[in-house]
């Protein structure tokens, strides 16, 4: 006979003054918590590093010129961009420049944007290259 036989088959006690708790709850008990709310948000932003706005050169800006003046008379066509545009951090001084390559879906002149197919709005003072990928 085995050292449990005798109790093995018995009925669970249910005690009266509390109810049962549910998987869920029992589980939250015994998960992790972040006893420092945010405190890996500041860690990760402090470590981030960003880099100053880019300054374009005469040569540069004509380019820029150009290919919007091309884009302009393109737009029914909906020309497939590439390009260099700037994003400003929104916690810390400067940001990071980004690639991206969409299709032109409009010009916002009185916003000063580039709309793209995928929704994005690029201010003209943040793209530093573009071409159109013919």
């Amino acid at each position: 006979m085995g050292r449990y036989d005798d109790i093995i088959n018995l009925e669970y006690p249910i005690p009266g003054r509390h109810s049962r708790m549910s998987a869920h709850d029992r589980a939250a008990q015994f998960s992790p918590f972040a006893a420092l709310s945010g405190y890996n948000e500041i860690i990760s932003e402090t470590g981030k590093t960003t880099d100053t706005r880019p300054e374009l050169d005469e040569e540069q800006l004509q380019h820029l010129n150009e290919v919007f003046s091309k884009i302009l008379e393109s737009l029914q066509s909906k020309p497939l961009v590439k390009g260099v545009c700037f994003v400003a951090d929104t916690f810390r001084e400067g940001g990071h420049t980004e690639v991206f390559s969409a299709r032109v879906r409009n010009i916002d002149f009185a916003e000063s944007a580039l709309i793209l197919s995928d929704g994005r709005s690029i201010l003209f003072q943040d793209i530093c290259e573009l071409n159109i990928c013919y």
